[in-house]
């Protein structure tokens, strides 16, 4: 949970060998099935922002799909290194999760293990027939960038359709253009850990939790809201396009009034020598988290790619 990002108000499909979060809601077509979350009034009112571990498994077959628990990933051998797992950030009632979910969160108490089973119907919905395609392989092959790519599962797009592949035999490809979770009843079991109380701090929250940096400074003045982007996300070329969405998302979430967005432009490396002097000389960097070095390594103008321990590798020559 791209990366980026594991926030309730970000739906994406994003397929790959290893799933992301899927606790997204997903537009479907069709679908019956039978609720199975508990029903009555919602302990939590809606519009509170919430911080929640969670694991979501594969009710049939008991296999892990995502979790924020980095515990929990290790011990189903899920664990992904580049990742940092930390409680997803939620709006209750905001809409941006699937149905059952979305109730079962309304219904949680703070502090409180909850488990809840999910039908399709309350999650990607059923499958549809009429959503799956047969095709040629030569068609497919004439659809994707590298053919030597394509594996089962694989996500490929057909006339501007995106969808999956499921089968590929005898000369023929069948897409499937369902939600991969489309007809599977889901288990959640997670936990509200935190209510995020103060306009200030939702913010923050909302921010950290839709484009994946840290480091914002927020104020209001009066009910105008002023936001100081971190240096790291100078660097994100799509920051531009993400400051509409953002604005959405806050007032969706927050009153506010005018919202603006300011960008303090530093000399490059500014804060890495400040960090170097105020630190013991043998700082143990492998203790940081990899999202920690990775802004180390922006702020240093070093690359940010690779292993936890390219970026130790990195940042140590940078110290000498």
């Amino acid at each position: 949970m791209q990366t980026k990002t594991r926030a309730c108000g970000l739906i994406h499909w994003n397929l790959s060998k290893k799933s992301e979060a899927l606790a997204l809601q997903w537009n479907y077509e069709g679908g019956d099935g039978r609720r199975t979350t508990r029903k009555g009034g919602n302990t939590m009112e809606d519009g509170t922002i919430v911080h929640v571990d969670y694991e979501l498994y594969n009710n049939e077959t008991g296999d892990l799909i995502e979790t924020t628990r980095e515990a929990v990933a290790k011990e189903h051998d899920a664990h992904q290194e580049s990742r940092t797992y930390e409680p997803m950030v939620c709006v209750v009632g905001g809409g941006q999760l699937i149905p059952g979910f979305e109730e079962a969160l309304g219904e949680a108490k703070k502090g409180k293990e909850t488990e809840v089973v999910i039908a399709p119907a309350d999650a990607y919905g059923e499958k549809d027939p009429s959503q799956i395609e047969t095709i040629s392989i030569d068609k497919l092959i004439r659809a994707v960038q590298d053919p030597n790519s394509l594996y089962i599962g694989a996500p490929v797009t057909i006339g501007n359709r995106q969808g999956h592949l499921s089968y590929l035999a005898a000369g023929r490809a069948r897409i499937d253009y369902n939600h991969p979770m489309a007809g599977k009843s889901l288990k959640y079991s997670f936990n509200v850990v935190a209510v995020v109380e103060g306009k200030e701090d939702q913010v923050v929250a909302l921010l950290q939790a839709n484009t994946g940096h840290s480091g914002f400074e927020v104020s209001f003045d009066g009910d105008d809201l002023m936001i100081v982007l971190p240096q790291t996300m100078l660097f994100d070329t799509n920051a531009a396009m993400l400051k509409f969405r953002l604005v959405t998302t806050i007032r969706d979430a927050v009153e506010c009034g005018k919202v603006s967005f300011i960008e303090v432009h530093e000399p490059r490396g500014f804060g890495v020598q400040d960090e170097e002097d105020d630190s013991d000389e043998g700082e143990d960097l492998s203790s940081l988290s990899v999202a920690q070095l990775k802004e180390r390594c922006k702020a240093a103008g070093l690359p940010v790619g690779g292993k936890k321990a390219d970026l130790v590798a990195r940042l140590s020559q940078e110290e000498e």
